[in-house]
C-alpha cells in the first residue's frame, strides 16, 4: 500500500470509527479535511514534472500552512475548545481529533523528509548545487570561510543560555533554536572520572531574522555551495562554550497560541485592546514543540521537563525546521530550474482609453488576477485622487501590503483635498499590527479611519468613488473584488476584480459604508447580497429555485467555487438539492466538509485545484433553467463567514464578462493535470483523460486571455 493509500485508509478508518455508524458521516471534520488539502500541496512537491525550485516552493508552502494550522486550530483544541466548532464528527471528541491530527502530520512529515532529501536535494546536487548538511565541509577554503563568517556576521547576535533544572527559560514563538548537550571540561586523564561527568544543556537562538538562513560559500569546480545557518553555528559551538566539550546539538522550534485573548469586543476601546494584546502572541501557550527526530529520548525528556511541555505538545520533525525559509533559497541557476511566470497582461480594452473612468463609463470591466495586471486598481485610485470632480473615496482594507501602494494612493487623495474614509479591519489575523500601523499613517494624513465592528469582521473588498460638480451628483464608480487590496498577493492569488458605474451598485456601497459608520442604520440593497442582512435568504431562495426546476424535470444546476465550505445548514441545503436531482459542481481549494459519493450527495462533484497560483476567487453560478445567474463574492461557506462577518456578494450581468467567466470556469472543471476529485475518503482521485488533450486551467486561462489581445 503506497503512502497516499495509507493516508486515505487512515482517514477513512478515523471517520468510520468515530461516526458511530457503519458508513461515512454526512460531514468531514473541518481540520482533518484541511490536512487532506495540505497533503495535496505536498503532492505538488512530489511532481517530478515541475522545476526543482518550484517543488521546493511547495515544501515551503506546506510548512508555512502547517505552522499556522498549529498556531490557530490546534490551539483552539487545546485552550479554547468550542464544541460547536470542534466536534464535527458524532462521537469524535476534540481529544480524539487532536490525536488523529498528530498521527497524520507525523506521517506527512516523514514523506516530506523523503521528498526533500531523497528527491529535491539529490536533484540539485546532480545539477551542480551542494547544500552541506551535518558535517563540517572537508574543503579547507570552505572551512575558513565558515569560520570567518561566524566571527564577522553571526557571533554578535548569539546569546547562549545554560539550562538548569528548576530554572525556566523562555522560547520565543516560531523562532529556531539549537538545543545543545555538553559536558564541563575536566583537567584529568582519568577515564572513570570522564565517564561520570554530568550532562549539561544549553540553547542558542539562531539569528534567522537578522541573517540569511542559507549562506553561499565560494564556488568551486563549476559547482555552487551553500550551508545552513544552523550548521554554520553548529560548527562553531565550541567558541560559544569554551569551558565545555560539545556532545550534540539539535534544532527545535516552539509555536505558541496565536489568539489575542480578547473575550469582550463590545465594551471599552477595541482598537486599544488589540494593540495591547498583539504582544500576547509572543508569550501565548505552547501549541507545538517540534524537534529533530534524531534527538535521544533522555535529551527530549530534559527539554520537556525544563520547559513544562505536555506529551501532546511534542512533534518529531526534520533536522532542519522552518522550511518556509526555502521561499528565499537562492537559485544560482536562475532563470532555469524555476517556474517563470509570464508578465501580467495589460488589456488593450483598458489601455486604449487612457482613463479608467472613461473605460468604465463605456461598460462594466473585469480583471482576472494575476493573469491581468493589478496596476489598474492603482490607476483607478490614483485617477480618483487627481480628478477635481471626485469629492470622496471610501474603501475597505482587510489585508494590505506593507508599504502599500494602495495606501499611498489614498494619502495622495487626502492631500489633494478629497474626503477619504477607510474601514480598517484590525482583527485580520496576523495582519493586525500592519493594519494598525498603516491606519495611523493614514490618520496622520487626514484620512478618516473606521475601525473594526464589535462582534463582526468586515471581510468585504470594495471601494467607492463619489463625484460631484457643485451640488450636482456626477457619475460615480464602484469596485468590488474577491481578493484584497494587496498588490503583492495579487501576483500570486487568482482573483476577480469588478469595476462599474451603474447606479444600483454605487447605491448599495453607499448604504453599506453608511452602516459601517452607524450600526443603527438598516441598509437596503438593490444588487448586493450581504451577510447579516439579505445574504442567506437570497442564497437559499436560489437553491430552492434549482430544486424546483429539477422537480419539474428541467435542468437544475449549481456551481460553487470557494476556498472552504463548512456551514452545516448550507451543506444540508446542497444535500437536499442533490437528492432532488440538481447537478452540483464544487470547486473547493481548502476545507471541505461535504462528503461526496453518498446517497445524499450522489449529484455532487468536488474538484480541488492546486497549481502555481493560489485559487482564491469565490464564484457562484445558478443554472436557472438556462438563464444563468452569476455572482462573485468575498464569502466562503465557513461558519465564520456566514455568522460573524460582513461579506459582499455581487451579480455579474455584462454578457462579455459572463462569457469570459464561463470560459475560465469551464477550464477549471475540465482541468485534467492539476485538478483532483475529492472522494468519500478525503483522498484525491486523478481525472482520467484517456485520449483527451491535457488541460491545465491556470496555464490555459492565461493563453485564453492573451489570445483576446490584438497582435
Amino acid at each position: 500500500m503506497n503512502k497516499q493509500s495509507r493516508l486515505e485508509f487512515r482517514l477513512k478508518h478515523f471517520v468510520l470509527k468515530n461516526s458511530g455508524m457503519g458508513y461515512l458521516p454526512k460531514y468531514f471534520n473541518r481540520d482533518i479535511s484541511w490536512l487532506a488539502f495540505n497533503y495535496r500541496v505536498l503532492e505538488e512537491a512530489k511532481d517530478k514534472s515541475l522545476p526543482l525550485f518550484e517543488r521546493l516552493k511547495f515544501l515551503a508552502i506546506y510548512s508555512s500552512n502547517l505552522d499556522e494550522f498549529f498556531k490557530v486550530r490546534v490551539a483552539e483544541y487545546k485552550y479554547n475548545v468550542d464544541p460547536d466548532e470542534l466536534e464535527d464528527i458524532k462521537g469524535a471528541s476534540p481529544v480524539k481529533v487532536l490525536q488523529e491530527i498528530n498521527r497524520i502530520v507525523d506521517e506527512h512529515l516523514q514523506e516530506f523528509s523523503h521528498i526533500f532529501h531523497g528527491e529535491i536535494l539529490a536533484g540539485l546536487y546532480q545539477e551542480g548545487l551542494m547544500l552541506y548538511q551535518g558535517d563540517l565541509p572537508n574543503d579547507p577554503e570552505h572551512q575558513q570561510y565558515i569560520r570567518n563568517y561566524f566571527y564577522r556576521e553571526v557571533i554578535p547576535y548569539l546569546q547562549p543560555v545554560l539550562l538548569t533544572r528548576g530554572t525556566r527559560s523562555f522560547l520565543r514563538d516560531n523562532r529556531l533554536y539549537l538545543a545543545i548537550r555538553l559536558y564541563r571540561k575536566k583537567s584529568t586523564n582519568n577515564e572513570d572520572k570522564l565517564k561520570k561527568r554530568r550532562a549539561r544543556y544549553a540553547i542558542v537562538k539562531l539569528p534567522t531574522n537578522d541573517l540569511p538562513r542559507f549562506i553561499r560559500l565560494p564556488d568551486k569546480n563549476d559547482r555552487y555551495y551553500f550551508v545552513f545557518l544552523d550548521d554554520l553555528v553548529r560548527f562553531n559551538l565550541q567558541e560559544l562554550f569554551p569551558g565545555y566539550d560539545i556532545d550534540s546539538s539539535y534544532c527545535v522550534k516552539l509555536l505558541r497560541d496565536a489568539d489575542l485573548g480578547i473575550q469582550d469586543e463590545f465594551s471599552g476601546n477595541l482598537v486599544e485592546k488589540i494593540r495591547r494584546n498583539i504582544g500576547l502572541r509572543k508569550v501565548g501557550e505552547p501549541t507545538l514543540f517540534t524537534y529533530d527526530r534524531d534527538m535521544p529520548a533522555d535529551f527530549l525528556g530534559f527539554l520537556k521537563e525544563t520547559f513544562g511541555f505536555l506529551k501532546q505538545d511534542l512533534m518529531a520533525g526534520e533536522r532542519y525546521l522552518n522550511f518556509q525559509d526555502f521561499f528565499s533559497f537562492p537559485n544560482p541557476f536562475s532563470p532555469h530550474h524555476q517556474l517563470n511566470h509570464p508578465p501580467s497582461i495589460h488589456p488593450h480594452e483598458l489601455e486604449k482609453y487612457g482613463s479608467m473612468f472613461n473605460a468604465i463609463k463605456v461598460k462594466d470591466r473585469m480583471l482576472h488576477y494575476p493573469y491581468q495586471s493589478f496596476d489598474y486598481v492603482l490607476r483607478f485610485l490614483n485617477e480618483a485622487a487627481q480628478d477635481p470632480k471626485v469629492v470622496e473615496i471610501k474603501i475597505t482594507q482587510y489585508r494590505v501590503a506593507s508599504n502599500s501602494a494602495v495606501v499611498n494612493s489614498l494619502i495622495s487623495a487626502a492631500r489633494n483635498g478629497k474626503k477619504v474614509t477607510v474601514f480598517v479591519e484590525v482583527k485580520a489575523r496576523f495582519d493586525e499590527e500592519n493594519n494598525l500601523q498603516l491606519a495611523r499613517l493614514m490618520e496622520d494624513a487626514g484620512i478618516r479611519i473606521i475601525y473594526s465592528l464589535p462582534g463582526l469582521k468586515v471581510h468585504a473588498k470594495m471601494a467607492l468613488v463619489l463625484r460631484r460638480s457643485g451640488d450636482i451628483r456626477k457619475r460615480s464608480y464602484a469596485y468590488l473584488s474577491t481578493g484584497n487590496f494587496n498588490e503583492k498577493t495579487a501576483r500570486l492569488y487568482a482573483d476577480h476584480g469588478f469595476f462599474t458605474c451603474k447606479e444600483d451598485y454605487v447605491f448599495d456601497l453607499e448604504e453599506l459604508f453608511e452602516y459601517f459608520e452607524n450600526q443603527e442604520v438598516i441598509p437596503i440593497f438593490r444588487k448586493l447580497l450581504v451577510t447579516q442582512f439579505n445574504f442567506k435568504h437570497e442564497l437559499l431562495k436560489r437553491i430552492d429555485r434549482e430544486i424546483e426546476w429539477a422537480s419539474k424535470g428541467k435542468e437544475g444546476y449549481i456551481l460553487l467555487k470557494m476556498n472552504s465550505i463548512q456551514n452545516k445548514p448550507l451543506i444540508n441545503k446542497l444535500y437536499e438539492a442533490s437528492q432532488a436531482g440538481v447537478k452540483i459542481d464544487l470547486i473547493i481549494r481548502g476545507i471541505c466538509c461535504v462528503v461526496p459519493n453518498q446517497p445524499f450527495s450522489r449529484n455532487i462533484r468536488i474538484v480541488r485545484l492546486v497549481d502555481s497560483y493560489l485559487e482564491h476567487a469565490r464564484l457562484w453560478i445558478f443554472g436557472n433553467n438556462g438563464k444563468k445567474e452569476v455572482f462573485l463574492t468575498s464569502a466562503d461557506w465557513m461558519n465564520r463567514n456566514v455568522m460573524r462577518r460582513i461579506e459582499t456578494t455581487f451579480p455579474i450581468e455584462d454578457e462579455e464578462i459572463l462569457e469570459e467567466i464561463f470560459d475560465i470556469i469551464n477550464l477549471q472543471l475540465r482541468d485534467n493535470v492539476k485538478a483532483r476529485l475529492i472522494n468519500e475518503r478525503l483522498g484525491h482521485d486523478r481525472i482520467e483523460i484517456g485520449n483527451a488533450d491535457q488541460i491545465r486551467a491556470q496555464w490555459d486561462t492565461f493563453k485564453m486571455l492573451v489570445s483576446k489581445e490584438p497582435l
